[in-house]
This record gives C-alpha cells, structure tokens and sequence, in this order.
C-alpha cells in the first residue's frame, strides 16, 4: 500500500519536473547550506585545536608588559625579562618540566645570491622539547656551543626553501645580516599557524650568540614554560605569577608581565569557532523552513488542480485517511528527494570550501542524517494541512469541480 502510494507520488513528481525541481530548490539550498557551513566549520575548529596543539604539550607563555596576546595586539613598555628570571622559574615553580628563553629580531638572511626577509630568534635547545619541535634532518645545539655562544643555526622549512631551494642546507655557511652562522639542523614543517603566521619562517640560533652579537642586550623576550604531563596547568600559572610579582616588584603595584596557558587559549578559540559555526547553521536552516512554505503552496496547487481526481477516489469508496496519506507521501517524498539532492550538493560544497581554506574535511554522519530527517519532517509539518484538506473533500462538490 504504502510503496504504491509513493510510486504515485514520484509519477506524480515526474508529471511536472519543472514545478517540482523549483519548489525542491528551497529544501535542497538549506540542506546544502547546513551540511557545508556545520562540515567547513568542524574543518576549521580541528584546524584550530591541531595548530594550538603544535604549539607545545602543557605550554605556558611568560612575556613583559601587559595587553592583547593576538597578532598585532600591543602591550605597554615593561622592563624585559633576564636569563635569571627563566632559571628561577625552572627552580623555584613546581611542576614545570622545561623551559625556553627567547629573543626575536627581524634580518635579512642571506646564503649565495638568494636573500630572504625573516626573523632571527635566540633561545636554547630546550626550545625544540618546549615547542614540540622536530628535526627533519642535521641535529640541535649541544650544551657547549651554547655555553660558548657559538655561530650555528637551525633553519626553517620556508627559510631553507627560499635560501637554499633543493639543496641541503647542513653544514653551509649563510649571513643573518653582517653576522656569519654555520647551518647544523632543519626543522620539521608546522606550517601556517590559526592566525595567519608562517611558523616556519625563523632561524633559531643558540640565546647566548643571539644577545652577543644579534641584540647587543642582555634581555630575554620571553619564557616559554611546558608543565609536566598530568600537572595542572592553571597551578603552574599562578605559581610563576606569583614568583614573578616577587622578583620584578613594579613601581606601580600591578603586574608588569602576563602569563598565557596555551591551553585555555585553544579552548577559547574553539568556542568560539563552534559558536560561528551553530549561528551560519542556523541562519542556513532558514531555508528549510522557506522550502517548507513552497511545499504546502504546491501542494495547495496540487489539491486544486485535482479536485476532480479527489472526488472520484471518494465516490468509489476510498477512505478519507488513504486520500490523507497519498498527498501526505507526496509532500515528503518531494521534500525527502530535494533532501538527498542538497546532501550531495552540500558534501560537493564543503569539500571545495575546506580546500580553499585549507582546513581538513571531517566528515559529520550525525548532521547529514539530521539534515535529512528534517527535510522529510519539512514535508510532514508543510504537507499535513493540504492533504487534511484533499481528504475532507465532499464527493459530490469535488465531482462538480471543472
């Protein structure tokens, strides 16, 4: 009974293809546009967790002054911090496993007639097990070159494409500025970070050779800190607030530095793209219910136009639930079949719109199914009140219609 009636429904629909296709085109829009914008902003979410995670396991930012941490925020002036303030955290705050003082300075870097404009950045080798950071070949700085303030480098994938292209970059020679450095090690590739930074565009040479020759200072630009695993991170925080208020003492009584956890940065971040992610699904899922209003206008059409049909199914004994069911089934086959159109639109669109973000594709069943059972509720819920209306037809004014 019930594959019958849906045979008719899709003869029905075949009947009038152009009709039909232009009152699916809402549902197949709003399905198209849940399943893209809830799949593209997954993409973008695990983008985001991954890229914060590349960062470092359990690591904490320690930097002078006070403002926004984003790209391009500004703090206020404060004075920089020193080697000393770095040791005392690895001393005197439980938990903290490494740490990683830094300085950064923009150069031109220079190796053959190649020169490339990047940034030069002084730290230890304990930077590499801080920042989660892998060689790709050559080796890390040894204790003694740092002690010494040797002239070697390891060298980022962008810099070592752009000075080197093809060849190995180990053991040759390349300027940063005036100053001459030895290549020793290449980095494993990060890539673009979430905000839009190329991480692999620096030069990392030992602090000591950075302050030396690079700085002409003695200051160090921040602290990178890693917790131990299973530490909590929040603790460790306010431990090296706390020690940090000790040592610097500002003249002002506020604090002179801040203190990130990465971690509560990614779960910020997160958030928020989640919360983006559910408003463009939202605003997107309007078109169902625009879809929705097309169906019951059609299907209004479609009880006028065979009003005739209607009478002569009642004259000959058919039941006022079986009319009921027939354009019932019609109005969600229509919206189920615009349905499964909009969930291949909408896969067709996500997967151009993650490789234009460059963001992975993560799959989501859940939604795919959902969208779909709402499209074929759509039709339930817009479809009930015209078939109500076919099915309560009296016979004999249906038979008169013309």
């Amino acid at each position: 009974m019930i594959w019958s009636m849906v045979r008719l429904a899709l003869l029905a629909i075949r009947r009038n293809v152009l009709r039909s296709s232009l009152t699916m085109l809402g549902i197949v829009i709003g399905v198209a546009a849940v399943i893209a914008m809830v799949t593209i902003g997954a993409g973008a979410t695990a983008k985001v967790t991954a890229d914060l995670a590349s960062l470092g396991q359990n690591l904490l930012l320690v930097r002078p002054g006070q403002g926004t941490m984003g790209p391009g925020g500004a703090r206020s002036e404060a004075p920089a911090f020193k080697i000393e303030d770095a040791r005392a955290i690895l001393a005197e705050v439980p938990n903290v496993a490494a740490i990683a003082p830094t300085a950064s300075k923009p150069v031109q870097a220079i190796s053959g007639s190649r020169n490339w404009s990047t940034a030069v950045t002084g730290s230890t080798a304990e930077f590499l097990v801080v920042r989660g950071w892998s060689l790709a070949s050559g080796r890390a700085f040894t204790a003694s070159e740092e002690r010494a303030g040797k002239a070697v480098c390891l060298v980022g994938a962008t810099v070592q494409r752009e000075l080197f292209g093809g060849r190995d970059p180990i053991g040759q020679r390349m300027r940063l500025g005036k100053l001459s450095c030895q290549v020793i090690g290449m980095l494993l590739s990060k890539g673009e970070s979430t905000f839009g930074q190329d991480q692999d565009d620096f030069v990392l040479v030992p602090l000591r050779w950075f302050q030396r020759r690079v700085a002409g200072t003695l200051d160090v630009g921040a602290v990178f800190a890693s917790a131990r695993s299973g530490a909590s991170t929040t603790k460790v925080q306010n431990d090296i607030e706390k020690l940090m208020r000790e040592r610097r003492r500002s003249p002002s009584g506020e604090d002179d530095f801040q203190v990130r956890d990465m971690k509560e940065i990614a779960t910020a971040v997160t958030g928020t793209t989640r919360v983006m992610t559910g408003l463009l699904g939202a605003v997107a899922a309007v078109s169902l219910l625009v879809g929705g209003i097309g169906i019951m206008n059609i299907m209004l059409v479609s009880v006028t136009e065979r009003t005739r049909e209607i009478g002569i199914r009642l004259a000959i004994g058919a039941l006022e639930r079986e009319v009921l069911a027939q354009f019932l089934i019609e109005a969600v086959v229509l919206s189920s079949v615009g349905g499964v159109i909009g969930i291949a639109v909408g896969l067709a669109l996500a997967v151009a719109g993650v490789r234009t973000l460059a963001v992975p594709f993560v799959f989501q069943p859940g939604i795919v199914v959902l969208a779909f059972v709402f499209s074929a509720a759509v039709g339930v819920v817009f479809g009930y009140f015209p078939a109500r209306q076919a099915a309560r037809l009296d016979p004999i004014e249906a038979l008169r219609h013309e």
